[in-house]
């Protein structure tokens, strides 16, 4: 993990793994934080979570409703994790040190590695597979097996490679990518409008409507705010709180995230309708789509999918930099492009493509809302004050400071996130698992509620009877990296847990 000095700013590569950024280098503002969130979600991988409802037998507007009430749910949830980088200066799952304790915040790195590695492969997925079947209607270019290997192998080099860049770059390219890719998708409207009927829907999924809406409510629309539980910070570690109120962070990520996701959402569902789109999304979206907007539809799937991809394997390479501080921010890019190219060839060559998504999204859905959930207490009872150089100590190979709590670990922290994700997936209602508790809430899939109620629950609980225990003097940090923590951070850390016991 690098730990260059603000220099590295000036770099075209981008020198910082999860080390805290300094104040100079905080540059960006609330608008870019926006501008990355829509920017990098008007993509086919975006796009395709629209057509699950519409799969699972809803009509449009019965897909659109359970589309929106899920995002606004998971951005209530969501946004307010932003704040939390704002004021640490490093990637969420490093913040999440401060709670989980320095060890414990692997948990949030696994999470976040296994949420963006999902949805990168995802994207490359669905991204090719738009790309091969326009170019073979446009051009007759075959669609056989050797097709698909050149373009998803193109595509995932030309997100390793904006990754790689890093942030800078990224930036520059979502605020191009969000007025290009809108106007695709605007585009789209109106070469699919002819063949639109908002009414009609197949056969429900669950047997019923409402189990069945219900289920599109968690698999469609919550899961895309929760996709970034881990991912936000990563912006606005590079926003600076003394030019930038936290208000105004908050708004400009609730915004992109309402306007990112739903747009191409909606989009997906509306063109699944049109198309008569079944089990095969992209196949009949090509198959239904005029001429002219083949070409549109190919430059999406190659840009907006480089987009979107780039920006999850950048984040990817920040959460396995955290969980191998040995390793840098450029080889553990390199280590996670390669494992989601993978799992493209395996989701395109293997598994059935509705069920593999729709498991997918379920399960980290379930044991990442509890992690949100105890986040989100936890910066609310710090009020936003941190311990900076406590949060780097597993980072730099060091012991003590007052996020050490037991060797690295909060106890209450990760029993209650252990408590939360097995109710949430004994409650989990997937093609491929069905939860033991699910004939208790009558087939409806309820495991992120249940989740997060319980994590919130326990650990309140729990970390009340513990406050003692962290309110001692902080123990110093050894090690051959920093040898002591300063006077100040010390002073810092007894401050904080002062407030704590208060």
């Amino acid at each position: 993990m690098s730990h260059t000095p603000s220099a590295a700013g000036h770099s075209l590569i981008e020198q910082h793994g999860v080390d805290t950024i300094p104040e100079a280098e905080r540059t960006s503002t609330p608008r870019d934080v926006l501008s990355i969130l829509v920017g990098s979600n008007l993509a086919f991988g975006v796009v395709v979570f629209g057509w699950l409802p519409v799969s699972f037998g809803l009509s449009f507007w019965a897909s659109a409703s359970a589309l929106v009430l899920g995002t606004t749910l998971g951005i209530v949830l969501t946004a307010p994790l932003a704040l939390v980088s704002l004021r640490t200066a490093t990637n969420l799952s490093t913040s999440s040190g401060a709670f989980f304790g320095v060890r414990g915040r692997l948990l949030g790195s696994v999470i976040g590695l296994l949420l963006s590695l999902g949805y990168t492969a995802l994207s490359l997925w669905v991204g090719g597979d738009v790309v091969v079947g326009a170019l073979n209607r446009m051009l007759g270019l075959p669609t056989g097996g050797a097709s698909y290997v050149v373009t998803y192998s193109v595509l995932a080099a030309l997100s390793a490679t904006a990754a790689v860049f890093g942030y800078r770059l990224l930036l520059k390219l979502e605020r191009v990518l969000m007025w290009a890719m809108g106007a695709l998708l605007l585009a789209g409207l109106f070469a699919f409008a002819p063949h639109f009927d908002g009414s009609a829907h197949g056969d429900y999924l669950l047997g019923g409507f409402w189990q069945t809406w219900l289920l599109a409510v968690v698999a469609a629309g919550l899961s895309g705010p929760i996709a970034f539980i881990t991912l936000l910070g990563d912006y606005t570690r590079y926003v600076s709180p003394a030019r930038h109120s936290s208000s105004r962070v908050l708004r400009s990520t609730a915004v992109g995230l309402f306007v990112g996701l739903l747009v191409p959402q909606l989009f997906g569902a509306f063109t699944a309708v049109a198309t008569g789109a079944g089990d095969d999304y992209v196949g009949s979206l090509i198959a239904g789509a005029p001429m002219w907007i083949l070409l549109p539809l190919l430059l999406n799937g190659l840009l907006g999918s480089a987009g979107n991809t780039g920006l999850m394997l950048y984040s990817m390479g920040l959460d396995l930099d955290a969980i191998l501080p040995r390793a840098t921010r450029l080889q553990a890019t390199y280590v996670v492009a390669a494992l989601a190219t993978v799992l493209v060839f395996l989701g395109h060559f293997v598994w059935s493509a509705q069920s593999a998504v729709t498991s997918f999204v379920l399960v980290l859905t379930a044991i990442g809302t509890p992690w949100a959930v105890i986040t989100l207490i936890g910066h609310r009872r710090f009020r936003g004050d941190y311990d900076r150089q406590s949060l780097q100590v597993y980072n730099r190979g060091t012991r003590g400071g007052i996020y050490w709590y037991r060797s690295g670990w909060n106890a209450p922290a990760t029993v209650a996130w252990a408590a939360g994700s097995a109710i949430g997936l004994c409650a989990v209602d997937t093609p491929v698992y069905r939860g033991p508790l699910l004939p208790l809430t009558g087939g409806i899939d309820l495991s992120f509620v249940l989740s997060g109620a319980l994590a919130a629950v326990v650990y309140v609980l729990l970390s009340r009877s513990a406050r003692g225990r962290a309110g001692r003097a902080p123990s110093p940090v050894t090690g051959a990296a920093t040898g002591a923590v300063t006077g100040s951070a010390a002073a810092a850390g007894r401050e904080q847990a002062a407030r704590l016991d208060g």
